[in-house]
């Protein structure tokens, strides 16, 4: 939610004046759609990291604010929490050596935003949740200062009206209450922007959602919160439970979460828009002056700011988006699923993945949503979350019976997906240099079964066994993470445990 928000309260009136200005930029849309002023096919991707700032200790460092003046990059912004970042990449055309060109942007961009949080005795990590955060870092005097970071909380809690209660079930059993949103601070993410055409863009975002499971399986980095080993990919649970604004009886009555994997395959971006102003209420219910229709009317093209601004204070994980360049309306779809890190590498292979298999899917004459139920879809994003590398995911059988049957993750993606994504990113126009590299970043995780969520598992136990408590094994698992973060090899490379203490003398 990139909007400019006033602090402020709300009127009894507001909401229904809100209600109606979301009508009448639904209604833009669909103009828009119907007299084709979207732009043409440009193959544009964009890539958005969420980041943590912790200290030698491996703790985290409530100082974004003070990184950021030393930074001094409009690439860098604030996240919700005083110890993120968010760091955004230009829009990119799919082809050639754009992964490479990626990379290299991105490995410049955070060596210098790490040098100069080093100024004030911090660092930069990419992870998915930070193992060293307590209850007491994720609080609301943490959130980070600015109007919409205050304005977002306080209409959350208004609208719950109770506190929330955070309840994830995984190796271990996480339960506690928190009076603020700051929990959903500990999941940093990776985001993946697709321009799509609103021909292209049912297709796309079926595929995304189809793939979802797979993409989570084999890029799982958040297993610790609060010093408790969950889910293998723990941010899902603690992002919906965190934005939840049901109290027990709305979700007994199956209202429809903030947080949402979303309940059916859809045939136009327009059905995911109208969706989300028929089932939430406004959050932020601030009205711009435009007159949507108007400008239409007048052959311009309005910016739609209550629709974004509504479409952004609800969290599905193929996320549609509606913007505006060189005065040209374009739509987007955001892939939210990714966990950041652990290397730049690994966001790349990550990156490469799924815009190459989204291709290919969405291509297909027999798409894999005709065949797979959406619940099927629901049910692997959720397995994938709590397994990892180890998920048995459901997927079409090869064949003429059809149905879904189980498979490994590691075997769907390195038999069937992995040859989709190469066939993908050939269709895009990618080298066969960049291509090759990254998706074998991807299969060699399969083959060896490693993910950023095992390698932190593995080596937290390790340094228990070595008699270390809880708390400093989870300390020094995230000192290694960002040391071997930071040498820029793949996850699937780093070697297992602490390293051991040179011998003196």
């Amino acid at each position: 939610m990139g909007e400019k928000v006033v602090a402020g309260s709300f009127g009894l009136s507001d909401r229904q004046v809100y209600r109606e200005k979301l009508r009448q930029c639904l209604a833009g849309l669909a103009r828009l759609l119907e007299e084709k002023r979207f732009d043409r096919p440009k193959n544009l991707m964009g890539v958005e990291i969420e980041l943590n700032l912790v200290g030698a200790d491996g703790l985290p460092r409530m100082m974004n604010a003070q990184v950021l003046e030393r930074i001094a990059s409009r690439d860098f912004q604030t996240e919700l929490a005083m110890f993120n970042l968010e760091v955004n990449i230009a829009p990119h055309r799919l082809g050639g050596r754009v992964f490479d060109q990626l990379s290299e942007e991105l490995r410049t961009s955070l060596t210098y935003a790490d040098r100069k949080a080093g100024e004030v005795d911090a660092g930069i990590v990419m992870i998915g949740i930070l193992p060293t955060l307590d209850r007491d870092d994720l609080v609301s005097s943490n959130l980070s200062a600015g109007d919409r970071y205050t304005l977002l909380n306080d209409q959350i809690v208004a609208a719950r009206g109770e506190d929330f209660t955070l309840d994830i079930d995984g190796v271990e059993r996480l339960v506690c209450t928190s009076k603020s949103i700051a929990p959903e601070a500990a999941c940093t993410s990776v985001q993946l922007h697709l321009q799509v055409t609103p021909g292209r863009f049912a297709d796309v975002w079926n595929a995304a959602q189809a793939v979802a499971a797979a993409q989570v399986a084999i890029g799982a980095n958040s297993p610790f919160l609060f010093g408790h080993e969950l889910w293998r990919e723990s941010r899902p649970p603690l992002f919906l439970q965190s934005t939840d604004t049901r109290p027990p009886e709305l979700q007994a009555q199956g209202v429809r979460p903030r947080t949402w994997f979303g309940e059916r395959w859809i045939s136009s971006a327009y059905e995911l828009f109208e969706e989300n102003l028929r089932y939430f209420p406004a959050l932020l219910p601030i009205c711009d002056d435009e007159d949507p229709l108007g400008v239409l009317d007048a052959g311009g093209v309005p910016s739609l700011a209550e629709l974004t601004l509504h479409n952004g204070t609800i969290y599905r994980w193929n996320r549609p988006v509606y913007g505006i360049a060189d005065g040209v309306p374009h739509l987007r779809v955001e892939n939210r699923v990714l966990p950041a890190g652990p290397t730049i590498t690994d966001v790349i292979a990550n990156a490469a993945f799924y815009y190459g298999v989204v291709r290919a899917l969405a291509e297909e004459s027999r798409p894999v949503w005709t065949r797979m139920p959406f619940e099927v879809a629901a049910a692997n994003f959720d397995e994938a979350c709590r397994h990892g590398i180890e998920a048995v995911l459901q997927w079409p059988r090869r064949g003429r019976y059809g149905g879904v049957g189980p498979v490994d993750a590691v075997h769907l993606v390195r038999d069937e997906l992995l040859p989709l994504a190469e066939a993908g990113l050939d269709a895009w126009g990618v080298e066969p240099v960049d291509r090759d590299f990254y998706l074998g970043v991807i299969e060699d995780r399969c083959r060896r079964r490693v993910n950023g969520a095992s390698w932190q598992v593995e080596t937290f136990h390790r340094a228990l066994a070595k008699g270390l408590g809880r708390d400093a094994a989870l300390a020094a698992t995230t000192r290694r993470y960002c040391e071997l973060m930071r040498s820029g090899e793949s996850v699937h490379t780093w070697p297992v445990g602490l390293p051991e203490p040179v011998p003196l003398g």
